[in-house]
């Protein structure tokens, strides 16, 4: 009886260790064609989303390709720039030629990118940042140059200006000028004293002082005259100098020293007479002593000198 209770037992359990065993095949079966189909759609979501990706990437390619294509002609363009920018403003070009080394490396940079085939979106976008950069200094050059370029304009205009006024003020100045030289001759012959009223000739002694035409009885040689009235001539004291030229034409000197300087001339004169001259009209006598020299027959030239100038001549003659 213990024995029968003890078998049943037994197949109890076997068949319970049967039924778990079966009931976690079944389950891991069950399972593992979950996670196989799982499997296989990841599978296929995955080809269909390398096909996808394959796609976008020619599509980026060959936008990238464009787009750096479209970077290399805008930096040849802004080395052109640069290049006109030079023409005008030679005084930047250790700057502007310094950009310009900067933008050529970028084109080298992006030719070679071409080359390799290989380059990507970050790459040009990169290079994008560059170009940006590179063009706000140039913009900044462009300015600065087109002001200078309006200033010199202005200066140039202001200069221009400048000359004409100048040119202006010359002529002015010039007129001017001669006109004060004009005037100022015209002072200066008006201010000239003049000698009229002339007698002149040779006197017996200097105590009778009759007058003579004989050259063997002349012991004196005499000019007498007047002065003219000049309200515009330089009053004080003058000196008057009286001239006296002989037949052979000798000047008669009482010292050798006896010189005035006419202008760049000197010549000499016979004698001198100091005068106090108001601008009013004075008459004046001025007298040379033969002595021993003797006269010869002939005609005798006065000539008087006042202020440098020649301010009047008369003559004579001794028989």
């Amino acid at each position: 009886m213990e024995e029968n209770e003890n078998s049943n037992n037994y197949k109890s359990i076997y068949l319970g260790a049967i039924i778990v065993l079966a009931l976690g095949i079944s389950t891991m079966t069950f399972l593992w064609s979950k996670m196989r189909n799982e499997a296989k759609d990841c599978a296929y979501i995955s080809l269909k989303y390398q096909d996808t990706l394959q796609g976008m990437n020619k599509m980026l390619k060959g936008y990238i390709g464009d787009m750096s294509s479209d970077l290399k002609s805008d930096f040849k363009r802004m080395l052109s720039t640069y290049d006109r920018l030079l023409e005008k403003d030679a005084s930047k070009s250790d700057s502007l030629n310094a950009q310009k080394v900067k933008i050529q490396a970028q084109i080298e940079k992006i030719e070679k990118l071409q080359r390799s085939r290989n380059f990507s979106a970050a790459q040009v976008l990169k290079l994008k940042e560059e170009n940006e950069s590179l063009r706000g200094i140039m913009r900044s050059y462009v300015v600065q140059i087109d002001s200078l370029n309006t200033l010199n304009l202005e200066l140039e205009l202001n200069l221009t200006e400048t000359t004409n006024n100048l040119n202006r003020t010359t002529e002015e100045r010039d007129q001017f000028k001669q006109e004060v030289a004009e005037k100022t001759e015209q002072v200066k012959k008006g201010s000239k004293l003049s000698a009229y009223g002339f007698n002149s000739g040779a006197l017996k002694s200097a105590l009778k002082a009759k007058p003579t035409s004989r050259a063997r009885q002349a012991a004196q040689l005499q000019s007498t005259f007047t002065i003219s009235e000049n309200p515009i001539a330089s009053s004080g004291k003058k000196i008057v100098y009286m001239q006296i030229q002989g037949p052979s034409g000798k000047i008669f000197q009482r010292m050798s020293s006896y010189m005035i300087q006419l202008g760049e001339e000197s010549i000499a004169y016979t004698e001198k007479k100091e005068i106090d001259y108001q601008n009013k009209a004075i008459d004046i006598s001025i007298y040379y002593d033969v002595r021993e020299e003797g006269l010869s027959k002939g005609n005798y030239k006065v000539n008087i000198y006042c202020d440098e100038n020649l301010i009047g001549s008369d003559s004579f003659t001794l028989k």
